[in-house]
This record gives C-alpha cells, structure tokens and sequence, in this order.
C-alpha cells in the first residue's frame, strides 16, 4: 500500500506543478476574458493541491503509526519473554524450596537432581528421560521423586549422560504400600483400571479392612524405596474378583504428566530387621537389590 500511495502522490504533485507553471504564465495577461477563462483551472489547482495535502498528510500519519505499531509489537515481545522467564524463575524458585525442606526432612537423603527431556508412553508403558547419567552417579534401581517427596518411579536405565526413568503409572512397576492411617500394606501398581490410566490400584489388603477415601498411601521401606515416601491417596476400593481380598484405587500423589524436573535418591538411611529374633538396626543402601520385575507382594497386615 505504501509503494501504491507514493505512486499517486508523485503523478498529482507532477500535475499539480504543472498547473501551477501554468497559472503562473496566465498571470501576467490582463486580459478579462482569459483571466475568466483560468478562473475553473484555478479552483481545480487549488483542490488538487488540497487532495495531494492531505494524501501527504495521510501517508505521513500511516508511516508514523506504521512505525510505532512496529515498536509496540517488539516491547510486547520482549514483555511477554520477560514473562515466560519470570514464570520459569518462579517454578524453579518453588522447587528448590521445597527440595530444602525435603532435605530438612530428611537429611540422610542424597539426592541429584535432574530434567525430564523425553516421554514415551502407550496404555501399558509410562516412562521418560532425564538429563543425567553415571556421569552423575545415577544408576539402576534407584528410585525418583518429586521436590515434595512424592514417589515418580524407578530408574531402569543408565547411559553416560541420560537416564530412563519407569513412572509409577507403567504396569509393569510394583510398590509395596502401607495406607499411613489403618497401617495395612499392598503392593501398588499402574495400569489396571480401564476408563481409569491416571489411577493407581493397591492390592492384596485384607478383606475385612476398612479403607476410607483419602487415605494416603506411602512406602512401606525397602532397599529401593526409602519409607514414608508418598505415593497417592484412596479414591475407591473394592474387592478383587476371587473376593479373598479388598484392593483401592489411587490417585497418584505426583502429578505425573506436568513433571518438569525430578529428583534421584541415590543413597538413604533406612530402618532393616536383620533376624526374626533380633532388634531394629539401621543402615545406609545405596545398592538396592530390588527391582520392579523381582518385587513380590508383602504379607497383608489385618
């Protein structure tokens, strides 16, 4: 539109000078009649130049505005980047917060912290990347939580400089489970329910146990999961088909599929039983043995 406007503007300023030599020529002749004669060309000299004026004086205010329109979508540009890098402070700020307060919690914790860089996931399988390796001192078997020590799920695959972690959602990763309030234990596992992929589903509890929506469910404690640790809360529950044993649905403590960065226990202090007859001892694992595949059910505690 610029370049059409410019066009317009030479072509009438080109007419409009030439009508104005022209007129200038006439005004020298004191003829009457001619002087009558110029009267009409006058009037259309003085409207042409008032038309090229305001084409001027409107393709002058298009460009200045043109101009300052393109100054207002580069400050929002900027604004809107600040924002996105205020909000990503922020995010972070929050969780380094709550990560101190997970190591105040717990300060037998060793803990590497680590960024999610891809995702793979069907209706069975729910795992994803992270950033660090044994470069890192990650290895298999090591389990990952969030900055609020909620259970994301196990670590089943090292490379120098990545690592893939299986989430509590996969099918194929069993928890052993206590529900804090009743103290009944079950193995959790995800996967189970269809309609339902977001859920957990907590089995092998007692038949006569009474279990509560919102009961919280934590690690029982093993050479993989430190105790305590949260994995979800009851939504449901039911009895399993042989009706020997009630099982319960969970919601996942970790929101799962908004996960950004994660957090790798690669050492705790933990609580073991060294035999039936002596008293609780302690130790610090930091070469779990156990693994999803080898994870067997606990006995149920009525």
């Amino acid at each position: 539109m610029r370049n059409l406007f410019s066009t317009k503007v030479k072509i009438i300023l080109v007419v409009a000078a030439l009508l104005t030599a022209a007129l200038a020529i006439y005004s020298g002749i004191s003829n009457q009649s001619l002087q009558g004669l110029m009267t009409p060309f006058r009037s259309a000299a003085t409207t042409l130049t008032n038309t090229v004026e305001k084409y001027y004086s409107y393709m002058f205010r298009y460009e200045a505005l043109d101009a300052a329109n393109k100054v207002l979508e580069e400050r929002i540009a900027q604004m809107e980047d600040v924002a996105r890098q205020a909000d990503s402070v922020a995010r972070e700020n929050e969780r380094l917060r709550k990560l101190l307060d997970l190591k105040a919690t717990n300060e037998d914790y060793k803990l590497v912290d680590a960024y999610i860089i891809g995702w793979s996931s069907s209706d069975w399988e729910s795992t994803f990347t992270i950033n660090r390796g044994t470069n890192a001192g990650i290895r298999e078997n090591l389990c990952a939580i969030t900055a609020n020590g909620e259970v994301v799920g196990l670590v089943t695959e090292v490379g120098v400089n990545y690592a893939v972690v299986k989430t509590v959602l996969d099918s194929t990763l069993e928890i052993s489970g206590t529900i804090s309030t009743s103290g009944y234990n079950g193995m959790v596992k995800g996967g189970y329910t269809s309609g339902n992929d977001t859920l957990l589903q907590m089995n092998y509890l007692p038949s006569d146990s009474i279990i509560r929506n919102k009961d919280q469910v934590v690690t029982s404690g093993s050479t993989v999961y430190p105790r305590g640790l949260i994995i979800g809360s009851v939504v449901d529950a039911g009895y399993e088909e042989t009706g020997v044993a009630k099982f319960a649905l969970l919601d996942p403590a970790a929101d799962i599929n908004s996960l950004e960065q994660v957090f790798i226990i690669t050492a705790y202090t933990t609580e073991v039983v060294t035999t039936p007859s002596t008293s609780t001892g302690s130790e610090t694992a930091t070469a779990p043995s156990e693994t999803a595949a080898t994870t067997q059910p606990t006995t149920p505690v009525g």
